[in-house]
């Protein structure tokens, strides 16, 4: 039986994700572990009051030698720290030096690459890195990969579109990332060649589209930063195009963290606007009548089949989860298949080029269900297909 490390299990992601993995039969020890000492201790006495299962332990991973003694011991650490920017390359690299299976849910660019960067040194350590696991990355690589393999002949084009938004909390990380992903330069895969984009600018202003969220309504999204745009290319043979694009709902909570961010001084650090944002979300919540978390995870796969050309949409979303569940669900069914031997190599995959669809997709809702009827009752899996004759048929599958 395996030894798994859940680093930020005090998180609203890493919290869910430890939820599910103590629901996972492969798993032996569950350690869930936090800045919040106090925190993992009351999470992992909820999870197994006689503590010979689950146990709770303070860590700091911006201490090397307080994350190098986290790992010691462990077979597999999923990493819900963020932001990724920060945290991901070097949680990555502690976990090589220990031999340490690794998942987590980056969804930051900068880090994407340089994890893919550690691919060699992984493999000569013989471990198994898998990146980006959660929602977007995570579950929208998976579906892209479910079209390449079995519903096409060829994916020509991949646009992934995102919203969530209502989680009784948000912390400074979250938002963090969030002004980093409109600070920073945006790759999208564009006619076969990438293209870069910022999403405060007109460049980014040129692909802001609106789309209809099931469960959530129609909003405009905004190109993100996310790792999809420049892993898919690789691992999708034929590929043409590969966008990313997302929003936060309310949406006056989203513009006004625009025009935050547009009206601040780089080089002061946007601490100021974080307290700003988590002062005023409140009240913009109430404003919106948004009263608990919902998102949905849109997914636009069109390609051919037999020489004839075929659409899917993909349409992941809840009237009662949020980033929590979206993100935490998908990290544990990966690790939990990896422990089963069932996803990855040695080196650093994303989730496309590690993960297989109809064990995944089986895992990820079973796990969701293990955590309690109330949250699984508001989240399905929609999918619209369009054919040559451009007749659309509705077919849910989950």
């Amino acid at each position: 039986m395996s030894r798994v490390l859940v680093l930020g299990a005090a998180g609203g992601v890493g919290g869910v994700a430890a939820r599910a993995l103590a629901t996972v039969e492969d798993v032996g020890l569950l350690v869930v572990a936090d800045q919040d000492a106090a925190a993992v201790r009351q999470l992992a006495a909820e999870l197994d009051p006689t503590g010979s299962r689950v146990v709770g332990s303070g860590v700091d991973v911006a201490d090397p030698a307080s994350l190098a003694a986290a790992l010691a011991g462990a077979d597999l650490v999923v990493n819900c720290v963020g932001p990724f920017f920060r945290f991901g390359p070097p949680t990555l690299r502690a976990a090589i030096a220990a031999g340490v299976d690794y998942v987590d849910v980056c969804d930051d660019l900068d880090p994407t690459r340089e994890m893919l960067a550690l691919d060699t040194a992984a493999k000569e350590a013989g471990v198994r890195a898998l990146i980006g696991m959660g929602n977007s990355p995570g579950v929208a690589n998976v579906l892209v990969r479910l079209c390449a393999e079995t519903l096409l002949d060829r994916v020509e084009a991949v646009d992934i579109m995102h919203v969530h938004g209502g989680e009784p909390d948000e912390g400074a990380a979250v938002i963090h990332h969030r002004i980093h992903a409109m600070t920073n330069d945006v790759p999208l895969f564009v006619d076969g060649a990438f293209v870069t984009v910022r999403q405060l600018e007109e460049s980014g202003q040129a692909f802001v589209r609106e789309a209809d969220f099931r469960d959530v309504g129609r909003l405009p999204v905004f190109p993100y930063p996310h790792p999809e745009t420049i892993t898919l290319p690789q691992h999708v043979p034929g590929l043409r195009r590969a966008t990313n694009l997302g929003v936060i709902t309310p949406l006056a909570y989203f513009r006004l963290t625009q025009d935050l961010v547009r009206a601040a001084d780089p080089a002061a650090g946007f601490d100021d606007v974080v307290a700003r944002l988590q002062a005023e979300r409140p009240r913009l919540l109430a404003e919106a009548g948004l009263t608990g978390p919902v998102g949905c995870l849109r997914v636009s796969v069109t390609g051919e089949k037999g020489g004839d050309p075929h659409g899917y949409v993909f349409q992941l979303s809840s009237r009662s989860a949020g980033a929590g569940e979206g993100t935490g669900i998908p990290a544990a069914a990966g690790a939990a298949l990896m422990l089963r031997g069932e996803a990855g190599a040695p080196g650093v995959l994303p989730p496309e080029a590690a993960v297989s669809p109809g064990p995944f997709l089986a895992l990820a809702f079973d796990l969701l269900g293990r955590l309690g009827t109330d949250q699984h009752a508001g989240t399905s899996i929609v999918v619209e297909h369009t054919g040559p004759d451009g007749d659309v048929d509705l077919l849910p599958i989950g």
